[in-house]
Order: structure tokens, then sequence, then C-alpha cells
């Protein structure tokens, strides 16, 4: 724990209010949310094809995942900046996502499980914005440690990966939906442990947030999101058939997929200290030109495994950086009542709209111009994205 004018290593930084940060309790939701994540982006997929769907069936109920981040956070982001109670919007976001989910367990019909994918994900969705806005309320000025509190995440997602792997190895596949209820309940409690922290008020209190959306570097920054998540599409969505096809097992390309991850956690150890130094817009574009580079090696060299584990560890580039200065921005740019609104619309637009898009459009260039192709067209859209950021971000932000 720190107190202010006291930080320590543990508690990653000493809140704006005065009050003790709630280190553990903050990490514990982020380590349960992306264990979820863990336990469904591997193995939504292969379960239901284990229940008899089809891989156009399948395809459609994983979209729906995507569909509803578009606009979920942008409506539970408005009902809490309306309402002050962000907390309770995360609560009942992850109360309901247990509940919801729990209908896997009532039928296995397609409707049936489209109808739980989508009341689920709504609800799941909603909560990482808001509570992404009360980390950063209870950071206050020492917002740039915020990635000493997401690692977690990270964490989280790497044990759900491997434990699971394990069981289904010993148990089989059916356990899957017991697993994420588990995950699920665990997300639910630690919603409740973790406390509101004092909305942040500033002189662009009450700006409308269309105002600070159409600022140009508002614009620019989302923009360069954008893109650098549409790069993404073919990573999230054939990297592994990408690998199979060079001739990598399972086990190789699931520690692959690890590998990056790990990357990610170890940026997130350093991170707080490299944005007080360099700033977001200097980090921000060096990751994206990273980024690129990453997607050049992957379609050009996958046969060449010490350049494929090279590029895996540039993920704390494409991710790790990227996201740590993009929570930075969102915070510098929508304050007060905006906060959660700001937060909803950078999920929406990068997490959402941006792999959403990036996947679509590697799903009709992968038969045509190839893996390697594919990837070369990502790499360009994250040198793009890299072109925006070094026009619209600031050299240093609040909390930097």
């Amino acid at each position: 724990m720190t107190r202010r004018g006291t930080p320590t290593a543990a508690a990653g930084a000493p809140p704006e209010h005065g009050q003790s940060l709630p280190y553990w309790r903050l990490s514990a939701f982020y380590f349960f949310f992306f264990a979820v994540l863990g336990v469904l982006a591997p193995y939504w997929g292969p379960y239901l094809a284990a229940q008899g769907y089809s891989a156009v069936q399948i395809g459609q109920l994983i979209a729906i995942l995507h569909a509803t981040k578009v606009i979920a956070p942008n409506v539970w982001g408005w009902i809490a900046d309306y309402t002050g109670h962000r907390m309770a919007v995360v609560r009942l976001g992850a109360l309901a996502a247990l509940l919801s989910f729990s209908g896997v367990l009532v039928a296995t019909g397609f409707w049936w499980l489209a109808l739980v994918m989508a009341l689920f994900s709504f609800f799941w969705n909603a909560a990482l914005p808001q509570f992404e806005a009360n980390t950063m309320n209870h950071l206050g000025a020492s917002a740039h440690r915020y990635s000493r509190v997401r690692l977690w995440g990270s964490v989280g997602f790497i044990i759900a990966v491997v434990a699971f792997g394990e069981l289904i190895e010993r148990f089989g596949m059916d356990l899957l939906p017991g697993a994420l209820l588990f995950l699920f309940a665990g997300l639910w409690l630690s919603a409740q442990l973790a406390p509101q922290a004092p909305m942040r008020v500033s002189r662009d209190h009450g700006e409308p947030i269309l105002a600070v959306c159409l600022r140009p570097a508002v614009l620019g920054f989302f923009l360069a999101c954008f893109l650098l998540q549409a790069s993404h599409g073919p990573y999230f969505a054939f990297f592994s058939i990408h690998l199979g096809e060079h001739g990598y097992g399972g086990s190789a390309i699931g520690g692959l997929w690890a590998l990056g991850v790990l990357a990610e956690i170890v940026l997130f150890l350093v991170m707080h200290r490299l944005l007080p130094v360099f700033g977001p817009r200097a980090l921000m574009t060096v990751a994206l030109l990273l980024s690129a580079l990453r997607w050049v090696l992957i379609g050009a060299l996958a046969d060449n495994l010490p350049v494929l584990l090279f590029a895996q560890v540039l993920h704390a580039a494409s991710f790790g950086v990227y996201h740590a200065v993009g929570i930075s921005m969102i915070n510098h740019y929508f304050v007060g009542r905006n906060q959660g609104r700001g937060q909803a619309l950078y999920s929406s637009i990068t997490f959402g709209a941006g792999v959403a898009a990036g996947s679509l459009v590697a799903g009709l260039l992968w038969d045509s111009i190839g893996g390697a192709g594919t990837f070369y067209v990502a790499a360009a859209s994250a040198a793009l994205a890299a072109v925006f950021a070094a026009c619209s971000l600031p050299r240093q932000s609040r909390g930097s």
C-alpha cells in the first residue's frame, strides 16, 4: 500500500485524494476479467465445435462478442457518467454476466446460445471500461503507474490458458462452462471488494463530450488506435492457423501465444518509469512502428523460429506500450462526467470496431493473397497508425 508522499513498489502509486491505493483489490478485478478471456478466447471455438456446430455457426457466435463491444460500453458509460455511480455499473455488469452466462447450462441450441452470448457479453464488455476509469481516479496524479495494476490481468490470462489447457487434457472440453462460471463468480466478488474512487474534476468538467471527440488531437488519437487494432485482425483470427500451415504443433503454438503475454507483463512492470521520461507521443509512435515490424516478420519469416520468438516479444510494444499509453491519453482527454464515456469510446472504437474490421478484412484477404500478404497489409495499417500518433499525441500529459 502507499500513502500520499510515500510511494512503494507494492502499492504502485500514491492516489491523488490522499488515501491508500487499494492495489490488490483493483488488481484482483483485472486478474479475473482477463482470466475469463484466457479461457473464452482460445477454447470457446473448440468447445462449440465439440458441440457439433459448423465453422460458419462458430464464427457467427464468436462475432457477437465483438458486436456487443461496440455498443455496450457506450450505453453503460453514459449511465455511469450520468449517475456518478461507476462501481455500481461494474458490479451490476459482473453479476448480470455471471447470471446470463449460466444459460449455457440450460440448452445448447444455436439461437439459445446466440442469446446467451449477446446477453453475457453485453454486460461483461460494459464492466471493464468503467473499472478502468475508476482505477485511473484511484491513481490520480500517478496515472502513469496504471500498468503496475493492469499487469495482473495478463497474469490471470496466462494462468487461465495454461491451467484450463491441462484440465482439457485430463477431463475433456465439457469442463469449459463450469470453469467460466467459476471465473465469472470471482469477477463478481472482486467487483464487490474494489471501492469507488472520487470522481476527478477539472476545468474541462462541463465540456460536451462531442466537442472533446472533435478535437483534431483526439480524432488523430482514435484513428491511430483503430488502425493499430485493425492490424491485429489477422493475428487474432489466423495466427494459429498461419503457424499450423508452417508446421508448428499445438504446444508450440500455445507457447508462442504465452510468450507474447509474458513480454507484455514485463513491459507493464517498467511502463510507469518509461511514460514520464519519454512521453506518450514518442512511446506510442515507436510502439506502432514496432507493431508494423512484428507483422512483417510473422508474414515473411514464420519458418524461422528465432525470428518468430522475437516477433512475439514485440507484443510488449504492440499491446503493452500501446494500451498503457492509450489509457493514459483517455484519462488526459476525458475528464469529469466524460470519463466513463471516454473509456467506453476507447474500448468500442479499438477493441470492438477495430478488431472486428481487421478480422473481417483478414478473412476476405486470406485466401486471395495468402497469409504473408495479409500480414503485410496489417503492417501497413500499423505504420499508418504510427503517422497519426506522431502527428496527434502530446509530448507529455497529465500524470506523465
